[in-house]
């Protein structure tokens, strides 16, 4: 029996469609962080804080990932945008001092001198650059927060802060508890 070379690059086509059709499926269903998970290197918290205490966080800046520990040792994993610049990355050992929901947001002197047509305050809401969440570190100024903007994600594209999904930033305010450590890297 002859098959037509029409037929066979059908075949090969419907094929090549079924198997692509659960990746573009997932694509479409919005940031999830088992997904990108795999580019990540997992971290031991034992190798950046002496105790684990109530809980650790650490940004890796460099990678762009925010590793989190509860008390138990149990472990996630976040995605993150990170500062624009060295200039703009502080780096060291903090801790969480405060938590909001609906955080305000106020541009630092610096972010008005770049853009002057920066609100003086904006509040808590759509559009807020921190998002629905956030957590203060005891720096003046740096936060780990959720962001509306998901394309900053893994990218260099905050003025200091640690940027989460607005998704991921609940999850982890609803377990981090305030005097959590926090070590960005």
């Amino acid at each position: 029996m002859e098959i037509s070379m029409q037929t066979k690059r059908t075949f090969l086509l419907g094929a090549a469609a079924t198997l692509a059709a659960p990746a573009l499926v997932r694509a479409q269903t919005g940031p999830a962080p088992e997904r990108n998970a795999s580019s990540f290197v997992v971290q031991d918290w034992r190798d950046h804080f002496e105790t684990l205490g109530n809980g650790a966080i650490l940004a890796d800046i460099t990678s762009r990932a925010l590793h989190f520990w509860k008390p138990d040792g149990s472990y996630r994993l976040f995605p993150s945008s990170v500062p624009l610049s060295e200039e703009l990355t502080r780096r060291g050992y903090s801790r969480i001092v405060r938590k909001k929901v609906a955080p305000s947001w106020t541009p630092t002197a610096s972010m008005r001198e770049r853009d002057p047509s920066l609100p003086l305050r904006m509040e808590g809401g759509p559009g807020n650059p921190l998002g629905t969440h956030a957590l203060y570190l005891d720096w003046p100024a740096y936060l780990i927060h959720g962001t509306h903007d998901t394309r900053k994600i893994g990218r260099q594209s905050s003025s200091g802060c640690i940027g989460l999904y607005n998704e991921h930033i609940e999850s982890l305010y609803g377990q981090v508890e305030i005097g959590t450590q926090v070590r960005l890297l």
